[in-house]
């Protein structure tokens, strides 16, 4: 099953799914606190504009693609990571499109993520942070390896080095 997903580089015509996914209240309520009411992103089409222009090929300093489903080439969700040089680490995130919930594509699509920033980028740190009531976002990051690191303002902080990350799959 995990050949079944693949980190796709998004065109600009495949721009359809990223407004999409930004327009869907039950994939972006978890964004709500920093916009209301729903967590979408607002005008989602001049946003992937300009993330096209800076994030597509700015490896390794900002990465982002889509997940991909290899069987019937639909998308399934989004990954990302990008430096940042305040805490010397790189901020990452992991969007499952609502519908694809619940049939093990956070996992996977973690574990590629992973894949690509350590072993393809050479990224040395991954950070990520959440609402502790995200319990299947905690669930995957600690099965992938992430410790946590602290908790500020009721958000958990999560990391994963480099070595460490090798080293756990080394074991395997």
């Amino acid at each position: 099953m995990q050949n079944d997903l693949q980190i796709y580089i998004p065109r600009p015509e495949d721009g359809w799914f990223y407004v999409k996914m930004m327009s869907d209240p039950a994939t972006m309520a978890y964004n709500a606190p920093w916009f209301p009411p729903d967590g979408c992103i607002p005008a989602p089409e001049e946003e992937w504009q300009r993330l096209q222009e800076f994030w597509i090929g700015k490896e390794p300093e900002r990465f982002y693609a889509f997940l991909r489903r290899n069987r019937d080439g639909a998308f399934v969700g989004d990954v990302n990571y990008h430096y940042n040089p305040e805490q010397d680490w790189w901020d990452m995130g992991i969007v499952i499109y609502a519908p694809e919930r619940g049939k093990g594509y956070g996992k996977r699509g973690l574990r590629l993520l992973l894949d690509r920033a350590f072993r393809v980028d050479g990224v040395s740190r991954l950070h990520n942070d959440f609402e502790t009531a995200r319990e299947a976002a905690y669930h995957i990051h600690r099965a992938a390896g992430f410790r946590e690191t602290g908790m500020i303002d009721g958000i958990l902080q999560l990391e994963l080095t480099r070595e460490e990350y090798l080293r756990s799959i080394q074991a395997t």
